[in-house]
């Protein structure tokens, strides 16, 4: 019988013309009736996940040769989207408002092209069909008008309200929020029709606001029954029958090291100084894999969930607190099996041998974050005295992890140091307080090891060729990576590279550089912006930010099921001495699914963090309107500037609140420049703004300019062929006019006449035609792109920016970044 490989592969073939069912039949030589049937079966199947269409003569063929492609809708909030297609290799499209033909956010679709850039780049097109939905049901704010209603989305890319007949009200009234299901997917003008399945409290009731993004995410709060069932079953001691083939490491001193506040502790670790003078590191993982077994309640509960996700003010586990918090949790003084991994290391950090084993372990001691750093910095007395026997020990550990961390620094590791925070709500949920969340030496040296172990393990098990999963970070865009590098010109550096590449070493010497200057924050966003998704894959392709050729997610069994996968596969080598072909054949057919799995149940999770996060800051900053604070402009748009507080809370200034001057954005310069004044904002300006407005509904903050202190720069003037002049900073309108001609500014900078078009970026004006030439032409100094039209965040003025780099009166005194040195020519 013929795949679906097989069918699909001929379907590719060049010489292959568009065939009936009946044609492919004999093609294929299908006789027997019951192999016609499963034929038939597997054309409507593959017709159904638009892997193959059928035409209005019933022939079938691939998307790919009929102009069509496959791949899933971006929405924005403005209505428009964007097809991201399932090749990777195909640039996305821009799909109108008007060109949506009812799909929504996330759905997989079908795309036709319908027009290209002057330049070939940019592509538009239209949705065709609608292959699988996304979003089946809906979180909202009920709206009630008596006969009928509507729910209001809180997901602002489901641009349309939901339509809710009388008899699908479930009791609902106005204010509350609810979750609707889609009973009718929107066609033409007519909104989305659905009913009301669960009722989640008013709006403004304690807990709702949290509980409506976990509605809004489909986050699983509740384990089903026959999981609970599976999970009551194990035993909550250690039997001696089940220490059999472990290594018994109960007698060594290891410890945990977490937060004040964890209780799934899934790492622990110990350091010994041999004889020969080398270091000797465990890193001992819990062993959840003996618990939840392959293809168990338990097994395909965490496989569906994919990691723990950690809200605000809960937890939402990836398994039963019975194991999570129970026999899997690594408790002080109590015997747990545990998976470790051992390396010696010599003087230098080089791992000189290496031993991967199940075990059993008892920890001397659960240790927090805090009491190490205390004993480490020698800041309390009473706790180094209380740890009395462990100091030495802190010590050695200490030791090792700064060579660790020196040997990957100089291998070109890029260490990002953003200041991350934590919210403190009271038992209603209400944010209390947001404090700086501290990276110290305690939290460095846990981080050392367990990169070291799991970069260690998929070494190991790369060689010998098992199937596995790996954590990769692709090189950055070419494109992408271009523009970061002149960007940072702006502040005086210049990062060395072939072509579009560069190595990370190069990028980390810069970040040493900009180390506690004001910059630091701003261009280590930007940097991070301009990097790839680390994600997981079936394959080893390295990991671009560690620059680490091997990398692996071992540490944590308990709260990701990649680390539950490659512990299943280790021991399974570890017991039988490899795997048979039938299992290496069964395993490295799953590995591609649980990578695609958990890389977008990852990817849910943060979402579902930020958006709790920006709820609570919100609400934070709520009785705290008309107050001013101190703040750094994090990021500037065609639409406005964002501020971040020291706080971290980040708001937004809009273009159409700065009425001082017309202001034209330039993006690759990240400023705004004012036609009348020249005032500039950039991108890492120190400014004072006072709150304005905070919305709840949306998790926006919006600030008011009070003060700004510019940083230092030199700027060479230039004023030849001014450009035409650009509309105000205001709501884009998403028309598409065309701008006035365009030219180079007194800045130096590509200049675009003025238009309206939205960008893919958010609202805001937008740029006409870029270059003083037009049409894909730069002007002096110029960008071949012009700042604006569809699929490019516009605004007014300002192209893809200066080609041309500032002389030497532009460079900061002394940057030195990746061995070159820019300075007078």
């Amino acid at each position: 019988m013929i795949t679906n490989e097989e069918l699909l592969d001929f379907m590719r073939e060049k010489a292959y013309k568009p065939m009936t069912y009946q044609e492919l039949e004999k093609h294929f030589g299908i006789g027997d009736a019951a192999d016609f049937k499963q034929f038939l079966k597997m054309l409507n199947e593959l017709e159904e996940a638009g892997e193959i269409i059928r035409t209005r003569t019933e022939r079938y063929g691939v998307p790919e040769r009929m102009n069509l492609i496959r791949g899933k809708l971006q929405g924005h909030a403005k209505g428009f989207g964007f097809l991201l297609p399932d090749d990777k290799e195909h640039p996305d499209i821009y799909i109108h408002a008007n060109d949506m033909n009812g799909a929504m956010n996330g759905d997989i679709v079908l795309g036709r092209i319908t027009s290209k850039s002057a330049a070939g780049g940019k592509l538009e097109g239209e949705v065709v069909r609608v292959v699988s939905r996304a979003v089946t049901q809906v979180v909202g704010t009920f709206q009630s008008f008596e006969s009928y209603a509507f729910v209001l989305p809180d997901d602002k890319r489901i641009t349309k309200d939901i339509f809710i007949p009388q008899d699908a009200f479930m009791g609902a009234v106005t204010g509350q929020k609810v979750v609707a299901t889609i009973v009718q997917y929107p066609q033409g003008r007519a909104a989305a029709e659905g009913r009301v399945i669960e009722i989640l409290g008013h709006k403004d009731d304690p807990g709702v606001d949290i509980l409506s993004i976990i509605r809004k995410y489909q986050l699983p709060e509740a384990f089903p029954e026959e999981v609970m069932l599976e999970a009551e079953k194990v035993p909550d001691r250690i039997g001696e029958e089940e220490l059999r083939g472990r290594r018994d490491l109960r007698d060594k001193r290891i410890v945990t090291i977490d937060g004040e506040d964890a209780k799934d502790l899934d790492d622990a670790v110990n350091v010994e100084r041999l004889p020969n003078g080398n270091y000797l590191l465990g890193v001992h993982i819990a062993d959840v894999s003996y618990y939840v077994r392959e293809n168990s309640a338990l097994d395909r509960e965490a496989y569906n969930r994919g990691c723990s996700v950690y809200l605000v003010d809960r937890v939402i586990p990836m398994l039963p607190h019975r194991l999570s918090n129970g026999i899997c949790s690594l408790n002080p003084k109590v015997d747990r099996l545990t998976m470790s991994c051992e390396m010696e290391f010599d003087g230098n950090a080089n791992v000189v041998r290496h031993d991967i084993f199940t075990s059993v372990i008892r920890t001397t001691e659960r240790m927090t974050y805090a009491n190490v750093r205390k004993i480490l910095n020698d800041e309390d007395p009473e706790v180094t005295e209380r740890y009395a026997d462990l100091v030495d020990f802190f010590k050695l550990m200490e030791e090792l992890a700064m060579k660790l961390r020196d040997k990957r620094m100089r291998r070109g590791a890029i260490d990002f140091d953003f200041q991350e925070s934590k919210i403190i709500v009271d038992e209603n949920g209400k944010p209390t307080d947001i404090v700086k969340r501290e990276r110290s030496i305690a939290e460095q040296i846990i981080e050392e090891f367990m990169l070291a172990a799991n970069e260690t393990v998929a070494e190991h098990f790369h060689w010998l060729k098992v199937p596995f999963l790996y954590r990769i970070h692709e090189n950055p865009d070419g494109d992408k990576l271009q523009h970061f590098m002149e960007f940072i010109t702006n502040f005086g550096y210049v990062v060395r590279g072939k072509g579009n590449t560069v190595h990370p070493r190069a990028l980390q010497t810069l970040l040493e550089e900009i180390r506690g200057t004001k910059e630091e924050t701003v261009i280590s966003t930007v940097m991070l912006r301009s990097m790839k998704q680390a994600k997981y894959d079936a394959n080893s392709l390295g990991h671009f930010g560690l620059a680490a050729e091997f990398y692996s997610h071992f540490t944590s069994p308990i709260r990701r099921y990649p680390d539950l996968i490659i512990h299943r596969v280790i021991r399974e080598v570890l017991e039988n001495g490899g795997l048979s072909e039938q299992r290496h054949e069964y395993l490295t057919g799953r590995m591609d699914d649980i990578a695609r799995q958990s890389s977008e149940r990852e990817r849910l999770a943060v979402d579902a963090e930020r958006d709790t996060e920006a709820l609570k800051k919100a609400e934070y900053m709520l009785d705290k309107v008309g107050e001013e604070f101190e703040g750094i402009i994090s990021s500037v748009t065609n639409f406005g500037m964002f501020v971040e507080l020291d706080n971290t809370v980040e708001g937004l200034i809009r273009l159409s609140d700065l009425s001082d001057d017309y202001y034209h954005y330039h993006e690759m310069q990240h400023a705004l420049i004012g036609e009348r004044t020249s005032k500039i904002y950039r991108i890492g300006d120190e400014v004072k703004v006072r709150v304005a407005r905070v919305n709840l509904d949306e998790h926006n903050i919006d600030f008011e300019m009070v003060d700004v202190h510019p940083r230092e720069q030199k700027v060479n003037f230039v004023d030849t062929n001014r450009g035409g002049r650009g509309k105000r900073g205001g709501d884009g309108g998403g028309q598409r006019d065309r701008g006035g001609r365009g030219g180079v500014d007194m800045w130096g900078f590509s200049r675009s006449g003025g238009g309206k078009a939205g960008g893919r970026n958010g609202t805001g004006a937008g740029g006409g035609r870029g270059g003083s030439a037009g049409r894909g032409r730069t002007g002096a100094g110029g960008s071949a792109r012009g700042s604006g039209g569809r699929g490019q965040s516009g605004g007014g003025a300002g192209g893809l920016g200066a080609s041309r780099k500032p002389k030497g009166g532009g460079v900061k005194a002394g940057a030195i970044v990746g061995l070159k040195k820019r300075g007078k020519k």
